[in-house]
């Protein structure tokens, strides 16, 4: 994951949210989990900077979406217990980014509900596909 990658990647999320009327915070980070760029946007919510730090991290570290991973941590399910990880985020808004079947990085959103963050993941994963 470069930097360069990382800005058009955020460019074009920010517009799109925009135009869903959502002000979000976008982070990327590499495949170590190491942050590469977070862009909030004006009027963030201030919690959502740590959440969408997480939210990438954990794509990342569990190797698919926040989203699956929040079914996956309901009690009796196979992860319960890994929502008490401080570090992970365990609902909708995290993807890995991945080229050629390989994660190169992870994207985290937040700003909205899980829902509206996994959906704006979704078009960040079009684009994503587009850039490389």
């Amino acid at each position: 994951m470069t930097l360069d990658l990382a800005k058009k990647l955020i460019d074009a999320i920010e517009e799109f949210a925009l135009s869903q009327g959502k002000n979000v915070v976008v982070a990327i980070c590499n495949s170590q989990g190491n942050p590469v760029a977070v862009h909030v946007m004006d009027d963030a919510l201030l919690v959502s900077f740590e959440v969408a730090m997480k939210k990438a991290y954990t794509a990342v570290s569990v190797k698919m979406s926040t989203k699956e991973l929040s079914e996956l941590v309901q009690a009796g399910k196979t992860f319960y217990g890994l929502q008490q990880i401080d570090s992970l985020m365990t609902f909708g808004g995290g993807v890995p980014l991945k080229k050629d079947d390989k994660i190169i990085g992870g994207l985290g959103i937040s700003g909205g509900t899980g829902e509206e963050d996994h959906a704006l993941c979704e078009y960040g994963l079009k684009v994503f596909q587009s850039l490389i």
